[in-house]
C-alpha cells in the first residue's frame, strides 16, 4: 500500500521518475548513500594524492606554434645548445656606486652564494671585465644574470625559491634586492592567494540569508569543494601533458567554486522545495534532480560545449585553460548529481536545523515573493521604458569595449609588493624599460658575405627609430648563427614596441639581409607575446560566431521559439560588452584602479576576453534555462504570455538573484585576494558579466521585451519543430504517472 503526500513511503506524483535518467541516479544514490559517499571521499584522497605524488608542470608559453618568433626560438635552440636554460635577473640598487668596495664585497659574496645552487649553471658579474653594459650610467643601479639549466616549466619551483631567498638574504638598508625573469615569475604567479578563502565566507554569508539554514547553506559549499578538489589532482597530473599556465589552478578553482556552489544551490532550493511541499525524503530527492537536475545538467552542459571552442584557437595554453576549466565544470556538476542526493539521505528533514531567526519561513521558493511580484508588475506596466532604460545602461557599460587593446601584459603590471615588479621598475630607471624585453635577431648565415651582413644589420639596428641599444651578435662554434639582442625604447608590452617587431620585420631586417645570405627571424619573449596577440585577436570572431550559432540552436531545441533563442543570444552579447567595457576601463584607462587593485594601467591580456566569453556565455544559459523555463511552463498551461513573463519573473527571481551573488562574490573575490593582475581582469570581468546579466538583462531586459513581443515570443515553424530534437528541462513533463516503485531500505 501507498502513501500520498505522506512523509513514510512513495508519492504517486513521483511517477516513474526513479526508473529513468537523474530520477533513477537519484534514487540510487539517495539508497546506496554510504556507498557514493566511500567513493567520493575515496576519489578526494586518491586523486589528490595522486597529484601531490606527481606534482604539476606548469608553463607560461603563450607562443605560436610556427610563428616567426617561434622560427627564431628554434634556431637559437638547434644552433646553442649550451643556452637552453632560461635566465633570471637579480637586480641591485644601492644609494652609493656598486663598484665601491663594500658594495663590490657584497656582490662578490652574492655570486658566490649562486653559483653551487641546483640547476644554476653560471652567475655573471656586473662588476667583472666585459659586465659594464650590466651597469647603469650612475653606477647605481646593476643586474646579475643568473643562467638555469632548463626552460622555466622545466624548473623545480624549490630551486627557483632557493635563489630567490639566497639573493634577498643580501639585502640591507641602503642595498635593495629584487629578482625578476621567466623562472622567477613562474614562480611568482604560481603562488596561491587568499581568493578562495574570501570567496567561499562571501558565498557563505550568501547562501544563509538565501537558505536561513546552516545545514543546508553547507551542502552546496561540501559539493563545489569535494568536485574542486577532485579536479585540482587531476589537472596536476594533466599538466604534464598539455600546457597549463601558472594561473590556470586559480582560475579552475575560482570557476569551479562559483559553479559548483551555484549548481548545488539551484538542486539544494528545489530539494526543500518539495520536502515543504509534503514529499518524503526520498521522492524529494527524485523530484528535485529530475527538474532543477537536468536544468543544471544541460547549463552545465553548455558551459562545456562553450568552453569547447576554444579549442578551435589553436594555442597550447588556451586548450590548458579550457582543459582546466572543463574539469572543474564536469566535476562540481557530477558532485551534484551524485553526492548531494547521498548527502540528502543523510540529512533527510534536518537540513532545516540550525536555522537563522526570521529567514527559514522563505525556505520554499515557491510562493511568489511580494517584492518580486511587485517587480513583475512594473517592468510589464512600462516595458517600453524598462527595456530603453536597461539597454541605455548596457550600451553606456560597454562603450570603453571600442579602445580596447589587446596584448600580454608584463611585470609593470604587477603589485609593487612583488619582487618582480620592484626588478621591473629598477630595471626600467636604471637602463629604460625596453630592457626588460629584449628582442633577438636568430640570424641563420650562409655564404662568404654573411659575416659582413651581420655587422651591418647591427649597424642599422642601431639606427633604428625605438631601439634604444643593440648588444654586439653572439656567434655560435660553427659560425653558421648569429644572435643579436635589441633593446627598444619602450615596455615589452607598449604599443610602440609592437609597432617596432612589425616594422623590424617587414623593412628594416629584409632591407639588409636580402640576397646576401642570411635569413632572420626576430625573437624573444616580446615578440612571441606579440604573435599570439595578434592571432588571438584574429581568432576571437570566429570563437564568438561559433559559440552563439550552438547557443541559439540549443535554445531553439529547449524553447521551442527562434525569437527565445535569438533574443537570448543578442542579450548574452550586451552582457559581454558591458563586462568588457568595464575592465577597459579599470585596467586599461585606470579608472578606478586604486578600488580594484590595478597598480598600473596596461593592456587586457588576449586569451581574457576569449575566456570571459566562452565561460560566461555558457554560465548566461543557466539563468536564461530557469528563467524561461517557468515562462514556458505558464504558456504551455494557460497559453497567456502576460502571465507566462510574471510566472517566470516571479518563480525564478530570487534564486536566480541568490545564484548570481554567489558567483559575483567568488569571482569578485579574485579582484581583492590575488596578486596577479591577469586573475583580477578575470575575475572583475567574470563578476561584471555575471551580475549584469542576473539584474539587468534577466530581471528587466528579459521580461520587458517578452511583454512586448506577446505570443510571438513562442514562434516556431511548424516544419522546423518536426525536424528539430526536443529537450526537455523538467522530466516531470515528459512522464506519465504509473505506479510507484518500491521503496528500498536505506543503508
Amino acid at each position: 500500500m501507498t502513501e500520498t503526500r505522506s512523509t513514510h513511503g512513495s508519492d504517486p506524483s513521483v511517477g516513474d521518475l526513479s526508473t529513468h535518467g537523474l530520477g533513477r541516479l537519484a534514487a540510487w544514490c539517495y539508497d546506496h548513500r554510504r556507498r557514493v559517499l566511500g567513493i567520493w571521499m575515496l576519489a578526494v584522497v586518491a586523486v589528490v594524492g595522486f597529484g601531490q605524488a606527481v606534482g604539476s608542470r606548469l608553463d607560461n608559453n603563450f607562443a605560436l606554434a610556427g610563428s616567426p618568433s617561434q622560427q627564431a626560438q628554434a634556431l637559437l635552440a638547434s644552433r646553442f645548445p649550451a643556452e637552453r636554460g632560461d635566465t633570471a635577473d637579480v637586480v641591485l640598487h644601492s644609494s652609493t656606486p656598486l663598484g665601491g668596495a663594500a658594495n663590490a664585497a657584497t656582490v662578490g659574496r652574492l655570486v658566490a652564494a649562486l653559483r653551487p645552487l641546483d640547476h644554476v649553471t653560471g652567475v655573471q658579474s656586473p662588476l667583472v671585465p666585459g659586465g659594464s653594459d650590466q651597469l647603469s650610467a650612475d653606477r647605481r643601479i646593476g643586474f646579475l644574470v643568473v643562467h638555469f639549466d632548463a626552460a622555466a616549466a622545466n624548473l623545480p619551483a624549490s630551486a627557483v625559491r632557493r635563489v630567490i631567498t639566497t639573493a634577498e638574504r643580501f639585502g640591507r638598508a641602503g642595498f635593495e634586492v629584487a629578482l625578476g625573469g621567466a623562472p622567477i615569475e613562474q614562480v611568482i604567479s604560481a603562488a596561491p592567494g587568499s581568493a578562495e578563502t574570501v570567496g567561499l565566507l562571501a558565498a557563505v554569508v550568501v547562501m544563509l540569508v538565501a537558505f536561513g539554514s546552516v545545514v543546508a547553506m553547507g551542502l552546496p559549499i561540501v559539493a563545489a569543494v569535494v568536485g574542486v578538489g577532485v579536479g585540482f589532482g587531476i589537472l596536476e597530473g594533466l599538466s604534464h601533458l598539455v600546457t597549463v599556465p601558472t594561473f590556470g589552478p586559480d582560475m579552475m578553482v575560482m570557476i569551479g567554486l562559483g559553479v559548483g556552489i551555484d549548481y548545488a544551490l539551484f538542486v539544494v532550493t528545489r530539494y526543500r522545495q518539495h520536502l515543504a511541499e509534503g514529499h518524503p525524503p526520498r521522492n524529494a530527492t527524485i523530484l528535485a534532480l529530475s527538474s532543477a537536475g537536468r536544468a543544471v545538467l544541460f547549463a552545465g552542459s553548455a558551459v562545456v560545449i562553450a568552453l569547447c571552442g576554444l579549442f578551435v584557437v589553436g594555442l597550447g595554453f588556451m586548450e590548458g585553460l579550457a582543459v582546466a576549466t572543463i574539469i572543474a565544470v564536469a566535476l562540481v556538476l557530477a558532485a551534484a548529481l551524485s553526492l548531494l542526493p547521498a548527502v540528502f539521505g543523510f540529512a533527510g528533514r534536518a537540513i532545516d536545523r540550525l536555522h537563522i531567526p526570521g529567514l527559514l519561513d522563505q525556505r520554499t521558493g515557491a510562493a511568489p515573493s511580494g517584492f518580486w511580484a511587485r517587480w513583475s508588475k512594473t517592468v510589464q506596466r512600462r516595458p517600453w521604458t524598462c527595456a530603453a532604460v536597461s539597454m541605455g545602461v548596457l550600451v553606456v557599460l560597454a562603450v570603453p569595449l571600442f579602445s580596447m587593446r589587446l596584448a600580454f601584459s608584463d611585470a609593470g603590471n604587477d603589485p609593487t609588493s612583488l619582487t618582480t615588479r620592484q626588478a621591473y621598475d629598477l630595471l626600467a630607471e636604471g637602463f629604460g624599460p625596453g630592457l626588460n624585453g629584449p628582442l633577438v635577431v636568430a640570424c641563420s648565415l650562409h655564404g662568404d658575405r654573411a659575416g659582413s651582413t651581420v655587422v651591418r644589420l647591427v649597424t642599422t639596428l642601431r639606427r633604428t627609430r625605438g631601439v634604444a641599444s643593440v648588444a654586439p651578435p653572439v656567434f655560435n662554434r660553427a659560425r653558421d648563427t648569429a644572435a643579436i639582442v635589441v633593446y627598444p625604447t619602450t615596455a615589452p608590452q607598449s604599443a610602440p614596441t609592437a609597432s617596432l617587431v612589425q616594422r623590424l620585420r617587414d623593412r628594416v631586417v629584409p632591407g639588409v639581409t636580402d640576397r646576401s645570405g642570411v635569413s632572420a627571424s626576430i625573437g624573444g619573449e616580446t615578440a612571441a607575446g606579440v604573435d599570439s596577440s595578434s592571432y588571438l585577436s584574429g581568432r576571437f570572431p570566429w570563437v564568438i560566431a561559433m559559440v552563439v550559432l550552438l547557443a541559439f540552436v540549443l535554445l531553439t531545441m529547449v524553447f521551442r521559439s527562434i525569437p527565445v533563442a535569438l533574443k537570448a543570444a543578442i542579450m548574452n552579447l550586451l552582457s559581454m560588452g558591458a563586462a568588457y567595457g568595464v575592465i577597459v576601463a579599470v585596467y586599461q584607462w585606470g579608472w578606478l584602479e586604486h578600488l580594484f587593485g590595478a597598480s598600473a594601467p596596461g593592456p587586457i591580456d588576449p586569451w581574457i576576453p576569449l575566456m570571459i566569453f566562452t565561460v560566461v556565455f555558457g554560465l548566461s544559459m543557466d539563468y536564461e534555462v530557469f528563467l524561461l523555463s517557468r515562462m514556458r511552463e505558464e504558456w504551455l498551461r494557460a497559453g497567456d504570455n502576460t502571465k507566462a513573463v510574471a510566472h517566470g519573473l516571479t518563480s525564478s527571481a530570487r534564486v536566480i538573484t541568490a545564484a548570481a551573488a554567489i558567483m559575483v562574490c567568488v569571482f569578485g573575490s579574485f579582484v581583492i585576494g590575488d596578486p596577479l593582475r591577469i586573475l583580477d581582469v578575470f575575475g572583475l570581468g567574470l563578476a561584471v558579466a555575471v551580475l549584469v546579466d542576473a539584474t539587468i538583462v534577466r530581471m528587466v531586459l528579459v521580461p520587458s521585451v517578452m511583454e512586448l513581443l506577446g505570443s510571438a515570443n513562442w514562434w516556431l515553424p511548424h516544419r522546423l519543430d518536426r525536424l528539430l530534437p526536443r529537450i526537455a528541462i523538467d522530466a516531470r513533463r515528459d512522464r506519465r504517472r504509473v505506479a510507484p516503485a518500491s521503496v528500498r531500505a536505506p543503508e
